[in-house]
């Protein structure tokens, strides 16, 4: 009874506060969704933006389904609280292990008038038309290659299209400890490119299904073979996110266009921002909350 309680006034306050203009919530499990906030801030300058990282849970790659979901339904939750209409998990893990789950459960029960968006759907739609021989390979955690949610997805709109999944488990703390672009990343960027390309070479395509990893691209070059094409989720997260808000001005009236970005932590606000200069180059000035 309680549940069913607190499910109740959760709706009632979200929607209350529905057709209230608000900014764009993009979320991550920790700072690798900056790559993805810095590409859609660019192509949409106009637009307000509340960037949630839930650094003191991280890392998501290695939880269970049951976990991620669940941190993801508080951080989505607590976006909403915070005014957002629309929120955009940058987190592949996030998107593979709970980005259905929401859609379809939780959004009837808060706010159907709200939406939550993914990373993994943008990146599969380009995959027909980026590759030649028709062979991707998936460069991700763990957790999002055993979701075979890439393997899964790109079934449905390209069963013609072989996928190969790579987990690259090193790569996270190398960017995280700004080791990627030190000679000790070398042995584990290499390790997992001849793996992935040993396993099928006939791969022209490398998706860096991770929003830490386009950090680590100059590196994977130095041991990418010539002809493999190596993709980037960033852009590609930015132009649908754009070809969205085109197609759907009901929602485009829903946001707030004042030009400002406020980012959010669960974890210490100083370390986020000192970890943030990495992955933005410049500094932000960011507040601690609590999600769970």
């Amino acid at each position: 009874m309680e549940g069913i309680l607190c499910r109740f006034i959760m709706k009632a306050r979200f929607i209350m506060y529905s057709q209230i203009p608000g900014p764009v919530g993009i979320f991550d499990s920790g700072y690798g969704g900056l790559t993805i906030f810095d590409k859609i801030q660019k192509a949409l300058p106009e637009y307000d933006y509340i960037y949630l990282g839930d650094n003191a849970r991280t890392p998501y790659g290695t939880r269970s389904f049951e976990v991620v979901y669940r941190f993801t339904r508080q951080a989505v939750s607590k976006l909403f609280e915070q005014g957002c209409q629309l929120v955009i998990l940058a987190c592949n893990t996030a998107s593979a292990k709970a980005l259905r789950t929401i859609q379809l459960k939780d959004l009837p029960l808060w706010d159907a008038s709200r939406r939550v968006l993914g990373v993994i759907r943008p990146t599969v739609e380009a995959m027909d038309r980026i590759s030649r021989s028709k062979h991707v390979g998936i460069l991700a955690t763990s957790g999002t290659i055993s979701s075979d949610s890439y393997t899964i997805e790109i079934e449905k709109l390209y069963p013609h299209i072989k996928v190969t999944g790579e987990a690259c488990p090193m790569w996270v703390p190398l960017v995280e400890n700004n080791e990627f672009h030190s000679p000790g990343a070398d042995y584990f960027v290499k390790k997992h490119i001849d793996h992935i390309l040993s396993r099928d070479a006939g791969i022209d395509t490398l998706v860096l299904a991770c929003t830490h990893y386009p950090l680590l691209q100059d590196k994977i070059y130095e041991f990418l073979p010539e002809g493999i094409t190596l993709f980037s989720q960033g852009e590609r997260v930015a132009g649908s996110l754009t070809d969205y808000l085109g197609r759907h001005p009901e929602m485009d009236k829903r946001l707030t266009k004042g030009g400002t970005s406020r980012f959010l932590t669960t974890e210490a606000a100083g370390k986020f921002s000192e970890a943030a200069s990495i992955f933005l180059h410049y500094p932000i000035k960011v507040k601690q909350i609590a999600i769970d």
